[in-house]
């Protein structure tokens, strides 16, 4: 497996593996059952209305002129950014900033931040250019993506942490 730690003072950028690949995959696939869960079932049964990412990611690929099929959203939403892209950004860019910055936190106050920082990416940014008012108008669905958003890197980290701690 990686050779990291989840003791986030002292660990080293994985190199590229199967193994990381492995543990990239597990904890995207953890932490994208996780966002679909709260957006998709439980913020609704609550009343807070439901999330829409494959519309997003749709609109996205629109505004780029790409095809914008729902095969296509559902591609981008579940494979390009759950599976790869945010893990890969945890992993590789956000996880050894926090280690550099802030030594002595722990995983799940900087994968929180992390949540909040691919909120801001996607809701802010990623909607704005896809012709949605940015943070889309911090309606209430904004504040269901910003939840998701933070439950998403809090999964996605904590099942590196536990991956890592078994490996040793």
């Amino acid at each position: 497996m990686a050779s990291t730690t989840t003791n986030t003072r002292s660990f080293s950028v994985p190199t590229i593996s199967f193994d990381t690949l492995v543990l990239l995959l597990l904890s995207g696939a953890a932490g994208t059952l996780a966002f679909d869960l709260w957006g998709k079932a439980i913020a609704p049964l609550l009343g807070l209305g439901g999330l829409a990412p494959v519309g997003l990611a749709r609109g996205f690929l629109g505004a780029l002129g790409l095809p914008n099929g729902a095969p296509w959203g559902n591609a981008m939403h579940l494979f390009a950014v759950g599976l790869v892209a945010y893990p890969v950004g945890w992993l590789y860019i956000a996880r050894p900033i926090f280690a550099k910055v802030m030594p002595g936190l722990h995983w799940s106050i900087s994968s929180a931040i992390y949540g909040v920082a691919l909120w801001i990416f996607a809701i802010g940014g990623i909607a704005a250019f896809a012709g949605n008012p940015a943070f889309l108008g911090f309606a209430r669905i904004a504040w269901v993506a910003l939840a998701g958003h933070v439950i998403y890197a809090i999964v996605a980290a904590a099942t590196i942490a536990y991956m890592e701690k078994r490996q040793g």
